[in-house]
C-alpha cells in the first residue's frame, strides 16, 4: 500500500472541524425550529383566547338589547336600530357581522345565514366558538345561547386580519433576532473550534515535516488534554521505535564482532588443510573446522536469542505454560548430549501438572541455556560423575525452577559478574566456548517474565544452582503423570 492510496480516500472524508460543526448546530438548529414553533403555538393559543374574549363581550353586548314587546302574546325584539348596532360592533380593523335568532330558528335581527361552526343549535345557555366561512371569507365566530327573556341566540362573527397580522409580526420579530443569534454563534463555534483544533493541526504538519530517520521527542504546545495524550503516545511510538532501532544496531553489531572470530579460525583451518598434502592432516583440520562449526552455530543461536528477547519486549503475550511438560522436553532433547558427555541428567518434581502465566518460548530458552551452561562447565573433578537436576520446587515465595550441578561451583563475584552480557568465567576462558551470552539471555527472558533469576553456590559448597523464581505461587493442579 502506497501513500496515494491512502490519501485517495481521506480527500473524501469531511474534517475534524466540520463534523464537529455539524454535531452542534444541527441539533442546535432542530432545538430552536421547535422552539419557535412552541412559541408561535403558544402565542396563537392566547391570542385566540383575547380575540375570543372580545368576539363574547360583543355577543353579551347584542343580547343586552333583546327585549319582550308589550304586545300580546309578548315577543323578542331588539330595541337598537342598525347605525346602533353598527356602532356596538365598530371594529376599525376588522368587519364585524351579527345575528339574533329566535328559538324557532327565524332571524330577528342582523345577517341572515350567519350560523355558528357546527349549523345547528346546541345545548341553551353554552357558548361555542369555531372558525367559519361566511360571504367568501374566513371569520373567527361565537354563538351564545340566552334563555331570558325567552330562547335565543346570538352569532357574531368578525375577520381575522388583525390577528394574522399579529402573529405575522410576532413571528418575524421572534425568528429574526433568534437567526442572527444562530449565525452569531455559528461563526463563534467555527471560530473557537478551530482555535481548539489548531494544536492538532499542528501536530499533524510536524509529523508530515519530520525526517524518518529524526526520532526524537516532539514537542506541540497545546491547552487541551487530549491532544497532549495525543502528542505523548507518538513520542512514546517514537520511543519504541527508537528502541527497536537501537537493538537492531545492537544485533547487528554483535553478529559481526562474534562471528568474525569463529568464521576467520574456519577459513585459516580449510585453508592450511588445502595446503597440506596428508590425509591425517585434512582429518585433523576437519574435526577443528567441525567444533569452530558448532561453537559458531550455537553463538548465532544465542544472538537470535538476544533478538527475540528485544523483540518480546514489544509483543510479549502471557498465557498459561505447562511448566512440567516444557522441562521433561528440555530434559529429553538434552539426554542424548548428556550420555555423550557422561553426565548424569535427571529432573524432580514433575509428578504433578504446574502451570504458570508466561511465554513457551522464553521458559523454553531458560531452560536450554540452563541445562547447555551446566553441561559445559558443571563438571566435578574426576573420578566424581557429573551431575545435573532440573527442580520444580513450590516455596512460599513462589514456584522455583532450579538447575543443579555437582561442578566447582563460582566466587561470590562471579555469581553477578556473570549475568551481564559477555562475561565468561575462567572455566568459559579456557575451555574456549561460548561468548558470554547464555546467562544474560536468561536474566533478560527472566525480566521480561516479571521473574527473578540468580545464582548460588549450593549449601554442600560444591556445585551451582540457577534459581528462577515467578513472582505469582501456582499450586500444584490435580492432574498427573
Amino acid at each position: 500500500m502506497n501513500l496515494a492510496d491512502v490519501q485517495t480516500p481521506l480527500a473524501s472524508k469531511p474534517s475534524l472541524r466540520d463534523r464537529l460543526m455539524r454535531h452542534v448546530l444541527v441539533p442546535l438548529a432542530i432545538v430552536w425550529l421547535i422552539g419557535t414553533l412552541l412559541s408561535a403555538g403558544i402565542a396563537n393559543y392566547f391570542a385566540q383566547k383575547a380575540f375570543d374574549r372580545s368576539l363574547l363581550d360583543d355577543a353579551y353586548a347584542v343580547a343586552g338589547h333583546v327585549r319582550l314587546t308589550d304586545a300580546w302574546p309578548p315577543q323578542l325584539d331588539i330595541d337598537l336600530s342598525s347605525s346602533e348596532i353598527g356602532s356596538l360592533l365598530f371594529d376599525q380593523s376588522e368587519s364585524m357581522f351579527f345575528a339574533v335568532y329566535r328559538e324557532n330558528g327565524t332571524l330577528l335581527a342582523g345577517h341572515g345565514g350567519l350560523n355558528g361552526p357546527s349549523g345547528s343549535d346546541t345545548a341553551k345557555s353554552s357558548i361555542e366558538f369555531g372558525d367559519i366561512y361566511f360571504q367568501g371569507r374566513p371569520m373567527r365566530s361565537v354563538v351564545l345561547h340566552q334563555s331570558e327573556p325567552a330562547p335565543f341566540k346570538v352569532v357574531v362573527a368578525q375577520t381575522n386580519r388583525s390577528r394574522t397580522r399579529l402573529l405575522e409580526q410576532l413571528l418575524m420579530y421572534s425568528i429574526l433576532p433568534q437567526m442572527l443569534l444562530f449565525a452569531g454563534i455559528a461563526l463563534w463555534l467555527r471560530r473557537a473550534i478551530a482555535g481548539d483544533l489548531q494544536p492538532l493541526v499542528n501536530l499533524e504538519e510536524a509529523v508530515e515535516q519530520r525526517d524518518a530517520a529524526d526520532l526524537t521527542p516532539m514537542v506541540v504546545a497545546s491547552d487541551t488534554q487530549d491532544v497532549d495524550k495525543l502528542n505523548t503516545s507518538i513520542n512514546a511510538l517514537l520511543a519504541r521505535i527508537q528502541d527497536g532501532l537501537n537493538a537492531q544496531r545492537e544485533f547487528s553489531g554483535n553478529v559481526a564482532h562474534e562471528l568474525r572470530t569463529p568464521l576467520a579460525g574456519i577459513r585459516a583451518l580449510a585453508e592450511y588443510g588445502l595446503q597440506s598434502e596428508q590425509p591425517a592432516t585434512w582429518k585433523e583440520q576437519l574435526a577443528l573446522i567441525k567444533d569452530s562449526s558448532m561453537r559458531a552455530s550455537h553463538l548465532a543461536d544465542q544472538l537470535l536469542a538476544l533478538a527475540l528477547a528485544d523483540e518480546a519486549d514489544l509483543s510479549l503475550r502471557r498465557e498459561p505454560v505447562r511448566l512440567d511438560e516444557l522441562v521433561t522436553t528440555s530434559i529429553v532433547q538434552a539426554s542424548a548430549r548428556a550420555r555423550a558427555l557422561h553426565v548424569d541428567l535427571g529432573a524432580t518434581g514433575l509428578e504433578h501438572a504446574v502451570s504458570v502465566m508466561g511465554s513457551a518460548t522464553l521458559i523454553e530458552g531458560i531452560l536450554n541455556n540452563l541445562i547447555d551452561n551446566a553441561l559445559r562447565y558443571g563438571r566435578p573433578a574426576a573420578p566424581q560423575m557429573a551431575e545435573v537436576t532440573v527442580s520444580l520446587v513450590q516455596s512460599p515465595e513462589g514456584l522455583e525452577l532450579i538447575v543443579v550441578d555437582n561442578g566447582p561451583g563460582l566466587a561470590p563475584a562471579e555469581c553477578e559478574r556473570l549475568l551481564q552480557r559477555g562475561a565468561q568465567g575462567h572455566l568459559g576462558q579456557g575451555l574456549r566456548q561460548g561468548a558470554g551470552f547464555g546467562l544474560s539471555i536468561v536474566t533478560r527472558y527472566a525480566q521480561l517474565l516479571g521473574a527473578q533469576f540468580w545464582l548460588a553456590n549450593t549449601a554442600q559448597g560444591s556445585g551451582l544452582e540457577a534459581h528462577l523464581r515467578f513472582k505469582t505461587p501456582h499450586a500444584p493442579e490435580a492432574q498427573t503423570h
